[in-house]
């Protein structure tokens, strides 16, 4: 596979038409696209049925709730973990290979989540919430955001895990790339029993 693909075509933003109802409910419909779209990684292993953006953030939600950490606002962390990838409805499930840096990657989906917030919701109090968890969550400034991104890193773990299982495929590099970069103390211990699991079913 090469290490870059053509540039890719965003589909144009929603233009918003003064009627708050009907922008209410195009956002509404844009959500589904979080159910259709499958996950890049996936995709790109040749994964069967590979799941969906609203499968893994579903996932990190039913997460969250299992923490018994009673430091962190888990009813915040459930929210945040059902919107940080929201943007994705707009611009999808960007991966490295497609030759986006970083920097234009946060570009394209704050203008989504602008999109969304002002020109679909009218930047309603809900709308708002929906923006300050994304932006909390991007900053990962607070303890619940950290959490939220090792949460994104055990699911994917976890996923690949159920991968290597039911497809016999190699997904190490997924592995590597989550679960030894997480920081909170409680999802460090679920990761060493996921790599106990692991090692258990390679015997």
């Amino acid at each position: 596979m090469a290490d870059h693909l053509p540039p890719r075509e965003f589909p144009p933003l929603y233009t918003p038409t003064g009627d708050v109802p009907k922008d209410r409910l195009a956002f509404f419909h844009l959500i589904e696209k979080l159910k259709t779209q499958k996950r890049t990684g996936w995709v790109d292993k040749n994964i069967p049925n590979p799941e969906s953006i609203s499968d893994h953030m579903y996932r990190m939600a039913v997460l969250a709730m299992c923490s018994s950490d009673q430091n962190l606002d888990i009813s915040k962390c459930v929210m945040m973990c059902l919107v940080h990838d929201l943007a994705e409805a707009h611009v999808g499930d960007i991966a490295p290979r497609e030759g986006i840096s970083p920097a234009e990657k946060r570009r394209l989906e704050e203008e989504a989540i602008h999109n969304i917030v002002h020109d679909m919701l009218h930047n309603s109090p809900p709308a708002q919430q929906i923006e300050a968890l994304w932006k909390e969550y991007e900053e990962r400034q607070t303890p619940e955001a950290t959490f939220v991104k090792d949460l994104d890193r055990f699911e994917m773990a976890s996923q690949a895990l159920e991968y290597e299982r039911d497809h016999g495929a190699s997904l190490q590099s997924f592995f590597d790339s989550s679960l030894p970069n997480l920081r909170h103390l409680e999802v460090q211990q679920w990761g060493k029993d996921l790599l106990e699991e692991r090692q258990a079913l390679q015997n």
